[in-house]
């Protein structure tokens, strides 16, 4: 059994900083690729930051210069580092992870955490 617990959501004025965090625990051999989501009312799910293993991070078009994604392999941990919020950043952010078992390799997410900026 795997777990993704969220942290440090919250509400924040236009121009603010949060700090995202997320801790994987469980029957885990190891992760891969971890990044964020977002979901704002009424759209989609979105892609706001993906952090692989090894290689480049993926940010959003919206995110870049804006947001910060890192990772820390030996704690099973990745961070969202928000600056300049705007009050369309508002939304239910979900933490991903792809990890292997003892099992398989399995996609996890998190409960998600509310994100509100206000103008």
């Amino acid at each position: 059994q795997v777990q993704l617990v969220e942290s440090g959501g919250g509400l924040v004025r236009a121009g603010g900083s949060l700090r995202l965090s997320c801790v994987v625990s469980g029957t885990i051999v190891s992760t891969h690729t971890m990044g964020w989501y977002r979901q704002a009312p009424g759209k989609q799910r979105e892609l706001v930051a993906s952090i692989p293993s090894s290689g480049s991070t993926t940010y959003a078009d919206s995110v870049k210069g804006r947001f910060t994604i890192s990772k820390d392999n030996a704690k099973n941990t990745v961070t969202l580092q928000m600056d300049s919020l705007k009050p369309e950043d508002t939304a239910v952010y979900y933490c991903y992870a792809r990890v292997t078992t003892y099992y398989a390799l399995s996609d996890y997410w998190g409960q998600g955490t509310q994100v509100t900026v206000s103008s």
